[in-house]
């Protein structure tokens, strides 16, 4: 069954000619009989008031309004994961019989467990057809060959019944748009949002910082900062945080959507004050690297082999073998001065390229990941926040290794050498039965100026030390 049904994404609600497709069908399905299934959630969440001038300009947002897609407002929602709860009977039926039920939405991410937390399956497409698809409530169903559902007079009604053609998008299209509704919308935009205005704000060279704002706290980044680079050092004791396997992806790693109120960090927030129905979304939170760095690696769907079959953000902890969250066992192998590692497969890091996916795992007290490949741009963002890249051997990885999270790792070669990019290093494997081996790695380090950055500490400071310096 179809429980989401969203038109959202500021790339694909600037397409007028499939928003007006969107409104022609909604207007037919009305004018026909046919509704959406109650249980099927229903949003519109357009990039651009500019949108609504049109749709309500050519007659055809009460149509949408009538079939549950309102305006819920303007920006990310459902991609970025803010959908809202579901019915608590319909979550609590999800989970209690890990139920897979679908999203459909015009928007740009269908990454596991990104649209809502509890639905497994979310397809993308186009505006009109999450409307057609909201109306026949599931996604099993061929629209092009099964009715949708069926009119006021009991006859069934097709897909190709109430598509809007050609001809008639060209129609609406030709009567939608003026320049004057650009200007009129877009200008003295500050002098249009009083409630923004009204927020009061201090003044001055530098930021006063709230020590009970559960939003914006100030970031750790540059603490015990010093004028002095520091330099590549081994890494020795080591434990691994997480195993993982293959298409690990930054939704996987990031604090992204909803924050469950049993997660470390909606447990934190409820010890700061806040009601769980005031948690709001971590991408609202994302000025609070305390909230952020308790929801890194924390996505539902995330699978650690470690704690295999389980899913979630869990971990076991070495030597005591508890289970627990990784957040919880990363601050206790911290309080242990225990350095970190992160082990996964093949292309970790796809999709959304977000800062938080690094800085998550730099908080974390992880030293260094070590892969069979990475995604370009998530690597270079591990770099950037002064986290080592490793690469596996061809032909080796974790699972050929026969890692199993028991052992302690030490990273040798880089100390008192020249460190080039790309060059090999030895990752020395101890057991828990007191037997060693050692393996060669690639240092994921790709460039020169990447290796100025990591022996600083990582971009930022790089670049304040570079400014200070004129």
């Amino acid at each position: 069954d179809v429980l989401i049904a969203a038109i959202t994404s500021c790339t694909n609600t600037s397409n007028p000619s499939v928003m007006l497709a969107a409104g022609i069908l909604a207007k037919k399905a009305v004018e026909k009989g046919l509704t959406v299934p109650c249980y099927v959630k229903t949003s519109l969440a357009p990039g651009s008031r500019v949108v609504t001038d049109y749709l309500e300009k050519t007659g055809l947002q009460p149509y949408l309004n009538q079939l549950g897609f309102n305006l819920v407002g303007y920006g990310c929602t459902t991609c970025i994961g803010n959908s809202g709860p579901l019915d608590a009977g319909i979550e609590e039926g999800l989970v209690e019989h890990d139920l897979v039920a679908a999203s459909v939405l015009s928007g740009n991410r269908n990454f596991e467990a990104r649209i809502h937390q509890n639905i497994k399956a979310n397809f993308l497409m186009s505006p009109p057809l999450v409307v057609a698809y909201a109306l026949a409530g599931t996604v099993i169903k061929d629209v092009y060959l099964h009715p949708i559902g069926q009119d006021k007079d009991g006859n069934d009604v097709f897909l190709k019944d109430i598509w809007a053609t050609l001809d008639e998008v060209k129609e609406v299209l030709q009567t939608a748009f003026e320049p004057e509704m650009y200007k009129k919308l877009y200008a003295d935009f500050a002098e249009q949002n009083p409630l923004w205005n009204e927020i009061p704000s201090s003044e001055g060279d530098v930021y006063e910082w709230e020590e009970s704002s559960t939003y914006i706290q100030e970031p750790p980044y540059f603490t015990d900062f010093s004028m002095d680079p520091g330099k590549f050092c081994n890494i020795s004791g080591a434990r691994a945080l997480a195993i993982f396997g293959d298409s690990v992806t930054t939704d996987h790693i990031s604090p992204a959507g909803a924050i469950k109120p049993i997660s470390p960090a909606g447990l934190y927030l409820q010890e700061n004050g806040v009601e769980p129905m005031n948690f709001n979304s971590y991408g609202s939170r994302r000025g609070n690297d305390r909230v952020m760095v308790r929801g890194t690696f924390a996505n539902v769907r995330i699978k650690n082999l470690m704690v295999a079959p389980v899913e979630g953000g869990f971990t076991k902890h070495v030597p005591s073998d508890e289970n627990m969250s990784i957040y919880d066992a990363a601050m206790r192998y911290k309080e242990e001065d225990t350095p970190l590692m992160i082990f996964a497969g093949a292309e970790y890091g796809t999709g959304s390229s977000r800062d938080w996916a690094a800085k998550g795992t730099l908080l974390m007290g992880v030293k260094a990941v070590v892969t069979q490949s990475f995604e370009r741009i998530h690597r270079s963002n591990l770099v950037g926040m002064g986290v080592l890249p490793l690469q596996f051997a061809e032909g080796e990885s974790a699972e050929t290794l026969n890692l199993d999270g028991t052992e302690t790792f030490d990273l040798m070669g880089l100390e008192g050498v020249q460190i080039r990019p790309r060059q090999n290093v030895t990752l020395r494997i101890t057991r828990a039965d007191g037997t060693s081996q050692e393996t060669q790695l690639t240092l994921r380090i790709d460039t020169p100026i990447e290796v100025e950055y990591y022996r600083h500490g990582g971009i930022l400071p790089y670049v304040l030390r570079q400014l200070l310096n004129g």
